[in-house]
């Protein structure tokens, strides 16, 4: 029976897939991040810092989208245990440097397996997670770009 609240129905829905990937995956990473004493955003996080050495809060919070009210408490828990440090910015005063620390980079190494065992978890050929990961990206431009 075909009826015009049929788009209404939780199985006709894209959010709710998307939701409970999300929700599922971030507990799959838990068990990954759990020895490190790390959260799912403390993660992505030090994968930035991994990456950047050295950069302002605002410009994490623009790569994670992830607003300064946010990143913040993330941001004093890592320094908390050593793996960055927070300085503000002699020039501006309301700008916070981060900079990681060598603990921190050497939190990389013992990082380093996660990516291959949640590939081991999730189980698509590197084509479906190429194309899973344009499309999520495509996704999250367009919904940026309605803002």
């Amino acid at each position: 029976m075909d009826s015009k609240y049929d788009m209404l129905k939780l199985e006709n829905q894209l959010c709710f897939p998307l939701y409970v990937c999300s929700k599922e995956t971030i507990r799959l990473y838990k068990r990954f991040l759990d020895p490190l004493d790390l959260t799912y955003t403390q993660y992505i996080a030090m994968m930035v810092m991994w990456e950047h050495k050295s950069l302002t809060v605002k410009e994490m919070g623009k790569i994670l989208l992830l607003d300064s009210g946010t990143l913040t408490p993330v941001l004093k828990k890592l320094e908390s245990k050593g793996y960055l440090s927070r300085k503000r910015s002699k020039d501006d005063e309301r700008t916070v440097m981060i900079s990681i620390t060598e603990r921190g980079e050497k939190l990389k190494a013992e990082a380093a397996m996660i990516p291959k065992r949640m590939g081991d978890c999730i189980k698509l050929s590197q084509e479906e997670a190429s194309k899973l990961k344009e499309i999520l990206d495509k996704t999250l431009k367009n919904i940026e770009r309605g803002k």
